[in-house]
Parts: structure tokens; sequence; C-alpha cells
């Protein structure tokens, strides 16, 4: 295929903000254990219940209301996607989806030739002024943008909205299947893939809130390795003359996968529905984050995706995002009551529960904890699972859930409500401890004591409680 050359405007766009012109280095991976991240001078960890990825090219959605909702909701995190894939309504039986703006109310990287069609050779300054609008305000109230280049496109609706489609733009591309474009081989399309990539870096290059995304879910259209291998590089490049490098994020898979053979440019792998969290484990022998950036279709409990983030982050992951369909481009406080078709879930409720899960890991020594098998001794049980993250003889956080896969059942993922009483039991070696019960809804002590272990098994009753349970231990 012969390649059609593009000239494109300057790379080069006005600073964030004053903040962001000091030049503090972004997020990145902690030094002193890869699995977590350093931001602003602290450990962190990443947690937030977040819209479904519009909120800069849905023209619509007052991005500072949501923001200023997360913020409230002491949450740290939002994933957006750049523009070069939307949605439609109706896409995935979604109810006032960000991703699917009304006719007239798109915005990407492109200038609007004509009504509907895009001129692939000229930025459309508006767009980037937004995007930096955005990332600026998400830094001013501490949230971290995940920002997302590239999407398969599942049906053929998804591609025809394209601006890449060849009846989108004024530039005579996209005329082909949609299993074609984010390839090695896609010609001109491959070129106009490449000068977003280095576009958006150096708009975005001096963003501390800010990490990559190269592409989400590329597994499901199988999208060439060798495709997500060349991006990764091209971002890497692309910020190699800027002062700071951000990281960048690889969707590796549904449920897990064990990457035997990292991306070198990647730091943090990514998966989705990752419940229960077996690619934390999978994957611990690599020095990377592990994320779960994306969850639903397990109906539309609170209960579902409150318990899927504790057992992930106590699993060893460092980031969780829910996908929030409470929020949309007339309730960007999150409030919109959806209807029962909608494939997952998201509310206020929720996104107290995992402001209480941050403000936990906050308050511990989470960057020192490992996850512990060795130190359960209690026997499995079904519907029971006790996971724990311990710095061995000194601190402990043992999450208890009875939250479960039911797999001829719709929705798949269930969390049981009966009131119980659990008894814990843990290989401690002998000392003297301080025992919390938290409940993890809100963070707060439901019921603490000190207790003195010899040798054998210590055994710590729970307080009533129902759905899930934290005993937090410390010498």
């Amino acid at each position: 295929m012969k390649r059609r050359s593009f000239v494109l405007g300057s790379l080069s766009g006005p600073a964030l903000s004053a903040q962001l012109r000091r030049g503090r280095p972004p997020l990145r991976q902690h030094p002193e254990n890869p699995h977590y991240f350093h931001f602003r001078g602290r450990p962190a960890v990443l947690v937030t219940s977040a819209e479904h990825y519009g909120a800069v090219l849905n023209l619509d959605f007052d991005f500072r209301r949501y923001l200023a909702t997360l913020e409230k909701d002491r949450l740290n995190l939002t994933r957006v996607f750049s523009g070069i894939y939307r949605e439609v309504p109706g896409d995935f039986k979604i109810e006032s989806n960000t991703l699917a703006p009304l006719p007239g109310r798109f915005i990407c990287p492109w200038k609007e030739a004509e009504p509907g069609r895009f001129d692939l050779e000229q930025w459309d300054d508006d767009y980037f002024s937004r995007l930096r609008d955005f990332v600026n305000e998400a830094g001013r109230r501490g949230v971290v943008v995940e920002y997302v280049f590239f999407c398969p496109y599942y049906q053929d609706t998804m591609w025809h909205a394209s601006p890449l489609y060849e009846k989108n733009n004024v530039n005579g591309v996209g005329g082909v299947e949609r299993n074609e474009v984010l390839t090695l081989q896609s010609g001109p399309l491959l070129e106009i893939q490449e000068k977003l990539v280095r576009k958006v870096t150096a708009e975005l290059r001096d963003a501390d809130n800010l990490y990559y995304e190269i592409c989400n879910e590329p597994y499901v259209r199988k999208v060439p390795e060798e495709w997500e291998a060349h991006m990764a590089r091209l971002i890497r490049e692309s910020e190699s003359g800027f002062n700071h490098r951000h990281l960048i994020s690889q969707n590796v898979a549904n449920g897990t996968k064990r990457v035997e053979n990292p991306l070198p440019e990647v730091g943090i792998l990514n998966f989705h529905y990752a419940r229960p969290p077996v690619a934390v484990a999978d994957n611990s022998h690599l020095r990377r984050v592990i994320g779960m950036n994306e969850t639903g279709f397990d109906g539309q409990a609170d209960a579902t995706y409150r318990v899927q983030a504790w057992d992930f982050l106590i699993a060893g992951g460092a980031l969780y995002n829910n996908l929030d369909y409470s929020f949309t481009a007339t309730h960007e406080d999150g409030t919109f009551a959806y209807p029962e078709t909608q494939p997952g879930g998201g509310s206020a409720a929720l996104r107290k529960q995992l402001g209480a899960l941050l403000r936990v890991f906050n308050d511990v020594e989470f960057l020192r904890m490992r996850p512990d098998v060795e130190v359960i001794r209690s026997r499995e049980e079904e519907g029971v699972s006790i996971r724990a993250l311990s710095l061995p003889g000194r601190h402990y956080l043992v999450y208890v859930h009875h939250g479960r896969i039911l797999r001829d059942e719709r929705p798949r993922y269930r969390v049981d409500n009966v009131a119980r009483r659990t008894e814990v039991q843990l290989d401690l070696p002998p000392g003297r401890y301080g025992v919390r019960w938290i409940d993890p809804k809100t963070g707060w002590v439901g019921a603490q004591d000190s207790a003195r272990h010899g040798y054998g098994t210590a055994r710590f009753r729970s307080p009533e409680y129902a759905e899930d349970v934290l005993l937090q231990i410390r010498a």
C-alpha cells in the first residue's frame, strides 16, 4: 500500500499551568517497590469509580463538575479515550453513554472540515485546549489521568463512527476493514497514528498526573503484538527529549495472563475483569505495577465492585478503576439512575466506599508489605475468601469477603449478604499485637483490642458483619 505523507501543525502547546511549569516529576513506579506508585513525593495506589472514558471527547460533558465529584469522594484516578475510537448511542446497551456523544457534540484531535468529516492533516486546537484543561484540572484535584491512545473497533458501527474511516475524513484514507486499522500494514493510517502519539506526548509533556495506555483491549480483536511494541517504543522515543518520561500501560487481558517477556517500555500491566485477582500473583515475578482498570458485567450491586477492589489491592495490585455508569453528560455529579439493562454499576455510595479503601491504604505501610499466603491458617470454606497483605511480624491486613463467581448464573459474581461472624486463624510470631476490625464500607473501626500471642495458631473472632470485613493487626 502506498504511504501518503501527512503534514500537521506545531507539536508544542501552551504550558498546562504555573504548577506544571515547575516540572515536578510525574507519576512513576516507586524506586523501593516497583509494584506500587510514587506520586508527588509519597507512595501511592490509584483507586477510582470513574466515567466511561468520554470526558474529553464529549463536548456536553462538564469535566470540572465531574472531577470535583471524584475529589469530594477522595478518589484519585480517571481514564479517558483519545477520540480515535468512539461509540454510538445503544452500543453495549449503555444508557446515556459518555463515550457516545450526541450528533455535533464530538471533538477529536483533528479539525472538522465539514459536518461529520475531518481533515486528518489539521489538528483541532480546541481539542488540545480541552485536553490540557482536563489534565490540569485533574492535577489540581490530585487525580491521575490515564490517557488511552487506541482501541480496536469491536463492531462495524464503531469503525464507521471513527474519524479514520473513509467516509469521515477528506483525505481519501480509511478504506480498510476495521481489523486492519491497528496494524503495521495500514499505510497512511499508521502514519496518522504515529503523528497522534507525537502530538499528544508533546502537548502533555509537563503533566505530572498522567500515564499513557497504548491500547484498550487489543486482545479482543487480535491487534498484532508487533504493532503494540512499535507504539510503546514510539511513546518512549517521542518523550526522549523531554525533562521527564511518563509511565506506559499495556492492557494485557481480561481475567489473567502470565506475561513472560514484558515490553521494556511498559511499567504498568493492566487487566480487565480480574476477579478473583489471579493476575496479580501470575505476574508478581515482574518489576511492574499490576492494575485492574475496568470492571463491569457483574450486575449493579455496590458490594460486588467494592469487594473486587479490596480483593485486588490486598492481593498486591496497585490500581483499581470501576466503570461507573452513574456519570453522564447531564449527571457529572454521578447521580444518574441508570436502568436495569446497564452492563455495570456505580453510585455515590460506592464511590464513598472506595474512598474509604484509599484512606485505609494511605494509613498503612503498604510499600513494605507483600501478599502473604503462608500466614493464613483458616481452613478453606466454600463462599469464604481470606486474603492477607503483610509486613511479617509487624503489620497485617487480612481481608475476609463472601463474593464468588457463579458460572451458570447472571450476574456471574455475587456477594452473600448474610450476617455472620468469622474466626480468622493466622500463623503469627510470638508478641503483643493491636487488633482492629474495620468495616470496608466506611473505613470505620468497629472493634479493637490488644492481645498477646505465644506459639501456635493465633485465632481472631470477628464482630458480626455482612459481605466483608477487614482485620488489621499491628505489633
